[in-house]
């Protein structure tokens, strides 16, 4: 009897009589198994995120915009620092989204040979898609220059420079003739898991998600920090899941995760920290809120001593002490009404996974 068929992309040839797939045979990357057939499921983690996925359903439109606008468009509704910094937000998710979604699809799926990570990942994708949506709504809502939001990334210096950061990981894997199976290609992979999935949608989205979440605090742009917070569950769950993704690769093949590329991703956090405490400075040169550049400083430090305590690295900064503790409060998806309490429809499962 023939073996089972190794074709990554799961488009190739069909092996008549092929051995059935095991368990055994299944791998995060430069698995012998079918990546046609979901079961036998092996990483139960994952299937459990894409049905939290699931159930985590919302859409943007489903938000009232009004008192938003009306607080937008009068004159005295929010101060220019508030302005500022709500542009500058807009103005980095709104392609950030995007660049996610487009190494996503275009990298990260190719290079996973996994069929239920696959499964979460395509329930990924859609949110991404989503998100993309809500900021394509909130621009219209508004009245925004849709030139000046969706050019931010080329424009705004601190937006350009994470973005840049982040995308040189996707250098190699963005060549069609990329593929695993080599210790260095296998270590480009976990470059850009890291980049994505613990810089990007771990770290850098979290300065603009406690901004934009303090002013809903103070019933400011209520329904714009109601979306947030429905971003802020979905990337916790992308994150939690990319953080299982690649310490799974890691336990699969140890010789990845030598001493040398540990120290590489110490200083990939170490780099995404320092830029985004400047993004911070950019988007809020001046205190309000009840935040500051240096809280931000502080939260992050922390944030990104979590991370590297997730991926099994000694903490970086030292920071035991979260000075945003009510960020916590946004992330519970077991609360009976919404945070802002503007609808009533709430996540129904991913209380047991663990947010940061």
């Amino acid at each position: 009897m023939s073996t089972v068929e190794t074709d990554a992309t799961g488009l190739g040839a069909i092996s008549r009589g092929a051995d059935r797939v095991s368990v055994d045979d299944k791998a995060m990357i430069n698995a012998r198994a079918d990546v046609n057939q979901l079961l036998p499921l092996k990483y139960h983690w994952a299937w459990e995120k894409y049905l939290a996925g699931c159930t985590n359903h919302w859409m943007p439109t489903e938000v009232a915009m009004q008192a938003d606008i009306a607080l937008w468009k009068s004159p005295d509704g929010l101060t220019e620092d508030e302005r500022r910094m709500v542009k500058r937000n807009l103005g980095f998710f709104a392609t950030a989204e995007s660049l996610v979604a487009n190494n996503l699809v275009l990298a990260v799926y190719r290079q996973i040979t996994n069929p239920e990570c696959r499964q979460y990942l395509l329930r990924q994708a859609f949110e991404e898609a989503v998100h993309t949506h809500t900021f394509q709504y909130i621009c219209e809502s508004l009245g925004l220059d849709e030139g000046e939001l969706f050019n931010a990334y080329r424009e705004v210096p601190s937006i350009t420079d994470k973005d840049a950061w982040a995308l040189k990981y996707t250098r190699n894997l963005e060549n069609p003739d990329f593929a695993t199976g080599t210790a260095a290609a296998d270590q480009h992979f976990l470059r850009d898991l890291v980049a994505f999935y613990v810089v990007f949608e771990g770290m850098w989205f979290y300065t603009g998600f406690a901004q934009i979440l303090s002013l809903g605090r103070r019933n400011k742009m209520v329904g714009i920090a109601e979306q947030f917070q429905y971003i802020l569950r979905d990337e916790s769950i992308h994150l939690n899941f990319g953080i299982d993704c690649i310490n799974q690769i890691k336990i699969e093949n140890p010789h990845l995760w030598s001493p040398e590329f540990q120290a590489e991703v110490r200083q990939m956090l170490t780099e995404a920290c320092e830029l985004e405490v400047a993004y911070a400075r950019d988007t809020m040169p001046r205190g309000m809120l009840g935040l500051s550049a240096a809280l931000c400083e502080q939260y992050l430090r922390f944030i990104t001593d979590r991370r590297a305590q997730q991926l099994g690295l000694a903490p970086i900064f030292g920071e035991n002490e979260n000075p945003f503790p009510w960020m916590s409060e946004a992330m519970d998806l077991r609360k009976e009404k919404n945070f802002f309490e503007t609808r009533v429809t709430e996540y129904q499962t991913g209380g047991s996974l663990a947010w940061d």
